[in-house]
């Protein structure tokens, strides 16, 4: 079986090693400043999950320099992809979100941009701007559907329903911009075959998807319902069994573009073996090589 890997796509469409650089658009989200909800989801952090984003007092263009000579040390690569990251990154007037994201895609060497949003907040305006520059360079819309389950949904307080996405996903398809869905295993009281309808259904909806296992991190309130015995988190074994599954079940050619995730080790509360991130990469892919599920061209589905 063949699998569709995040550098495999990359190099596939642009020729070359492309890095994603993380930046703060400066927004917040209606999760958190009363819209919706003030306490953000049950697993978001203070950060709204940007912990490794440039300083959001600086400049667009500042922060992609920023950002560039963090990596410096890692990577030779020429070409990246501009990743608004942190909370709801198209909860803004569609001209704060222009100046934003035409800023990010100026320089020649940025070769995308990449959005992490909310499906409720993609109204006309906002999509008519991402037709607009998905005609300048590619554009990634990542969205945070974590699971298809209703109570898990309202647990972590997501705040849409679930025909929410599949109407976001659809209309973001539609103009040829890519969908990236964010899928969360491990959540409280979901069983392994929830979380493989979660991946499935996704799967069916998007181009890509990050497969993010659940952290405890500190300050949230899931971590008061894990101090409070409520759940338990994944073993390292379970959680790399349970991925392989997930990766058999998406259809040809979805692009995997996370298999674990990254929490930030001053804010991991559990499982801490998650923090060991080289080790648990290279049980994965053992994982994946002992089932013969190896990286490919083989494609059945083409991506715009």
């Amino acid at each position: 079986m063949y699998y569709y890997s995040l550098n495999e796509y990359l190099k596939k469409t642009f020729g070359e090693k492309v890095y994603k650089l993380s930046l703060d658009g400066g927004m917040t989200c209606p999760n958190r400043d009363g819209t919706l909800d003030t306490r953000g989801c049950i697993f978001c952090s203070a950060g709204g999950s940007g912990e490794f984003a440039a300083r959001r007092e600086l400049s667009v263009t500042a922060q992609l320099e920023q950002a560039k000579q963090k990596i410096a040390a890692k990577t030779d690569c020429r070409r990246f992809i501009a990743y608004f990251q942190p909370f709801t990154n198209t909860y803004a007037p569609v001209s704060c979100l222009r100046r934003l994201f035409c800023e990010a895609i100026a320089p020649d060497e940025v070769a995308a941009l990449s959005i992490a949003t909310r499906p409720d907040c993609l109204g006309d305006d906002v999509i008519a701007l991402l037709d607009e520059l998905n005609k300048i360079k590619p554009v990634w819309v990542e969205l945070g559907l974590q699971t298809i389950r209703p109570d898990s949904a309202e647990y972590i307080r997501r705040g849409y329903e679930l025909p929410v996405y599949d109407a976001a996903a659809k209309r973001l398809r539609d103009i040829g911009v890519q969908v990236i869905t964010h899928i969360i295993l491990g959540l409280p009281r979901e069983s392994r075959e929830d979380m493989l309808k979660s991946v499935r259904y996704a799967g069916e909806r998007s181009d890509g998807i990050k497969l993010q296992l659940l952290h405890v991190l500190k300050g949230t309130d899931l971590e008061k319902d894990y101090a409070a015995g409520q759940f338990e988190v994944m073993e390292r074994g379970e959680y790399i069994d349970l991925l392989c599954d997930c990766i058999e079940a998406l259809p040809p050619g979805v692009v995997i573009h996370r298999l674990t995730g990254d929490g930030d080790k001053k804010l991991l509360v559990a499982p801490l073996w998650s923090g060991d991130k080289k080790r648990v990469l290279n049980e994965i892919n053992k994982a994946l090589r002992d089932r013969n599920v190896v990286q490919g061209r083989k494609y059945e589905r083409s991506f715009g």
